[in-house]
């Protein structure tokens, strides 16, 4: 499984707002300049964040992005399924009426356990977590 550049911008992004937890929105630009990020690429990378709530966005003078929830509810594979979709590492582990073999597939089994491997580790990092590193 390879992560994507949207899945580790997305990442970064919101550590620095878990940094800023308690301080307001935080500007784009900002985040961008000191990530090292196209604010324009960034600004489509947290758009599916904002969509689920992990993100807001207040407009106007003083405004900028925050974190929806505590920095604490919010964990790695809840961030990398939004912007990236399914943490399986093969399709068939997330839909088996898709491959003819799912029945008697030999090595399924163990994508379904990688999968459950990576999902379980995701889960229990939070951007708390993150932010303290």
């Amino acid at each position: 499984m390879r992560l994507s550049t949207k899945a580790r911008y997305a990442t970064r992004a919101l550590i620095e707002l878990a940094r800023h937890y308690d301080e307001g929105p935080v500007r784009l630009r900002d985040i961008a300049g000191r990530q090292g990020i196209s604010s324009k690429y960034l600004e489509q990378v947290l758009f599916p964040l904002n969509i689920q709530g992990v993100v807001r966005t207040r407009k106007g003078s003083g405004g900028g992005h925050f974190l929806g929830r505590d920095p604490e509810e919010i964990n790695l594979a809840e961030i990398v399924r939004i912007v990236e979709g399914s943490l399986s590492p093969v399709e068939c582990v997330d839909n088996p009426r898709i491959c003819d073999r799912a029945d008697e597939c030999e090595a399924r089994e163990i994508w379904c356990r990688l999968g459950n491997v990576i999902v379980g580790e995701l889960e229990s990092i939070t951007l708390k977590e993150l932010s303290r590193i």
